[in-house]
């Protein structure tokens, strides 16, 4: 495989984790006019460094060619310490998202690549994940998991346990806190090395 084509996949891997942290930069900054929300931090890959690995992609893995690890969605700990406004919430993360590709910021980031999990914030517990359906319950198979809908917008996941590290990367990644205010960009978030 040519070394162009190495260091162009390299280059879009990168590209397209930056994107990731705007996208988490613009819902953010949406979601802080919502008195309900206690803090956002990234979490996921999206808030690491990226490493190198051989990836699902079939020309390289097949030649054992290890490029940057491969962000597919942005995964964002949303505190709430209630959950009425769930839709709204949802759909201003939407509209940032929209305003943000149309005013030309350099993210490309469609709401279903967002993942929100929803911590409370007296005790850290998981309550769920907000739902990326313009309506609830929507009618889909995701809908059929039992729990799902009782409350609007949380979403359940069949069968998921969050891991114990799973806020881990949140102690260096908190974007935003109430009463602190806006903590950092996830732009400044770690990055690779030129």
């Amino acid at each position: 495989m040519r070394r162009a084509k190495i260091e162009e996949q390299n280059k879009y891997l990168l590209i397209q984790q930056r994107r990731f942290r705007v996208a988490a930069d613009v819902v953010t900054d949406a979601w802080m006019a919502f008195p309900e929300i206690h803090a956002v931090a990234v979490i996921g890959s999206v808030a690491k460094a990226l490493w190198k690995e051989i990836p699902r992609f079939s020309d390289f893995r097949r030649e054992r060619i290890e490029v940057w690890h491969e962000c597919r969605d942005l995964d964002l700990a949303l505190w709430i310490e209630s959950q009425q406004r769930l839709r709204e919430i949802h759909r201003e993360a939407n509209r940032a998202l929209s305003k943000a590709f149309e005013s030309g910021a350099d993210t490309s980031v469609v709401p279903h690549q967002l993942d929100i999990f929803m911590f409370d914030p007296a005790n850290d517990a998981y309550l769920g994940r907000l739902c990326s359906f313009n309506q609830c319950p929507k009618g889909k198979r995701d809908c059929l998991v039992p729990g799902c809908g009782a409350i609007a917008f949380n979403k359940v996941v069949d069968g998921f346990v969050p891991r114990a590290d799973l806020l881990a990367p949140a102690q260096h990644a908190m974007l935003y806190r109430r009463g602190a205010g806006r903590l950092r960009s996830a732009l400044d978030l770690p990055g690779v090395e030129a």
